[in-house]
Order: C-alpha cells, then structure tokens, then sequence
C-alpha cells in the first residue's frame, strides 16, 4: 500500500533530496512547521519506506573511480539457479552500483563505478568467472550530463 504523501510532506522530500544536513529546525522552517510537527512527519516517511535512507553523496573522480560503465548482459539461460548465481554475484561486487533486469534484447544493464580501463577489465573478468554470460558488452562514459538521484516529486 502506497503512504498517503501530501503537498508539505513533498516539500520536505524535495529539501531532503538536496541536502540531508539540514537540521530539524531548518527544515521545519523552511516548509512552515513546527520543530515536532515536521519530526512526525519525517519519521511516517521513513517507517512508511518513503526514505530509505540518509547519505552522502561522493566525489568518483576524487576517490580514483572515474569510470562509469554501462554493462549489457545477454543471457543464455533462464533458470532460477542462474538467477540466484547472478544475484549473488551482484551483491558481492562493490563496483555494481545498479542492476536492472530487462524487457527487449537486453537481459540486464549493470551500471559500474572503476577506476580505468584495466579495473573495468578486472571486473569483467570477476564477473564472467562467478556467472556464465553469452554476451556482454560495454559502454565507457564520456560525460556525465545530468547524474542525479533527486526523483521529480
């Protein structure tokens, strides 16, 4: 069941989005609420599964990860065993910042974080020894035009 969210609860979403540091005070005067009123509603939100979680977000390229690669995967088989190999695999590779299963020609689109050629080529041999795969390919970032994880609330 979807939480009822309404006008101030999206403000609030949307100043969150942008910055997580605020204090309680801040925000509650930035959306017109009082101090308790806006701390209710923040936790209905987070106890409702409307904020998953508070982060940071950080510099790639000032941690050496200034690769982003989009990963195709083409399967040969759809077997639930597979299926539990690949998720495991997923899960146990920091470099995997999203899977996404597929309608089309594409079975799955890994969206990967490395740090150059030679890391993507590390990875993809990690990869393919955890998991059997009949077709991958790569596609290396050139430019990040719009990044975000801001959701248009």
């Amino acid at each position: 069941m979807r939480p009822e969210i309404d006008q101030i609860d999206r403000r609030i979403l949307r100043l969150l989005q942008k910055d997580t540091t605020f204090s309680l005070d801040q925000l509650a005067d930035r959306v017109a609420l009082s101090r308790n009123a806006c701390w209710r509603r923040v936790r209905r939100m987070e106890e409702a599964g409307v904020i998953r979680a508070r982060v940071a977000h950080l510099n790639p390229d000032a941690l050496g990860l200034g690769l982003a690669v989009f990963v195709l995967i083409r399967v040969g088989q759809h077997e639930s065993g597979w299926l539990d190999r690949f998720q495991q695999a997923v899960a146990a590779m920091p470099e995997i910042q999203g899977a996404h299963r597929m309608t089309g020609d594409l079975d799955y689109v890994l969206r990967v974080r490395v740090a150059d050629v030679a890391d993507y080529d590390r990875f993809y041999k990690a990869l393919i020894a955890r998991v059997p795969i009949a077709d991958i390919s790569a596609s290396f970032v050139m430019e990040d035009i719009k990044d975000t994880t801001e959701l248009p609330i």
